[in-house]
């Protein structure tokens, strides 16, 4: 791994937290139960960081430094404040087009939907802290670098963001099998933010309960459903033709 984008060591993880750094996402190796990873544990849940136990051999491929249980990743770029950037892009653009990843885990995948975000004018990305795909090289490797150029924001909860955006006027979509109403049937000439859920369980049902419409792609083959990057892309062009008419 790119060295300026790692940090080893419990005391260094834990001061580099405290310096509003902004980490990625934290591995911990199993069973590590020291009273200094007792702190880093405790400093982690304070903060909300997005953390992951593992294998002590995981951590020595990462690094061959002594890691002492403990390696963070630095993302790459800056993310946004949530409220901050829904009000200055509403008050500038009176058609927004957001993006919600529900804990996609999978870089590359999340790497492939910013770059087709980046292609069809997405104005930002809101992803949760936890649980989701880390901004690494992965990440930014298939984004093609697109990563660079879209806002993406981190909130501690998807369902707290949902509401934020309700109530400042912009219509949730949910992407979904779990409906009757095709994504054609859908307006998405309006500002809309369009959710996209996990490679394995799709959108939280919570999140499902509280979003304004849900929609479906068309699906005759035999295989129930899309990868999530390409799925995506059919919804966000789905989005382009219908505000290009």
């Amino acid at each position: 791994m790119e060295k300026e984008n790692v940090i080893f060591g419990i005391r260094a993880i834990i001061e580099a937290i405290q310096a509003k750094k902004e980490i990625d996402k934290i591995f911990i190796q199993n069973e590590a139960n020291s009273e200094l990873m007792k702190e880093l544990f405790k400093t982690i849940k304070q903060h909300n960081l997005n953390y992951a136990y593992v294998p002590v051999e995981k951590l020595n491929r990462m690094t061959t430094q002594n890691h002492q249980g403990a390696i963070a990743t630095i993302a790459p770029i800056s993310f946004q404040k949530l409220e901050t950037f829904i009000d200055n892009l509403v008050e500038k653009n009176e058609n927004p087009l957001l993006l919600i990843l529900d804990q996609l885990s999978d870089a590359r995948n999340f790497g492939a939907i910013i770059r087709t975000a980046e292609c069809t004018g997405v104005d930002g990305i809101i992803i949760q802290k936890t649980g989701s795909a880390p901004v690494n090289g992965d990440t930014v490797k298939t984004s093609a670098g697109a990563v660079f150029n879209i806002p993406i924001c981190k909130v501690d909860h998807i369902k707290d963001a949902i509401f934020y955006l309700q109530g400042s006027g912009i219509t949730t979509v949910a992407a979904t099998e779990k409906t009757e109403q095709s994504i054609y049937d859908v307006n998405l000439n309006q500002p809309v933010a369009i959710i996209m859920g996990s490679e394995d369980r799709g959108i939280n049902p919570s999140v499902l309960k509280i979003v304004d419409q849900k929609a479906k792609l068309p699906m005759f083959g035999t295989i129930g459903s899309l990868n999530v990057s390409v799925a995506c892309g059919a919804f966000l062009y789905e989005t382009v033709r219908q505000r290009s008419i």
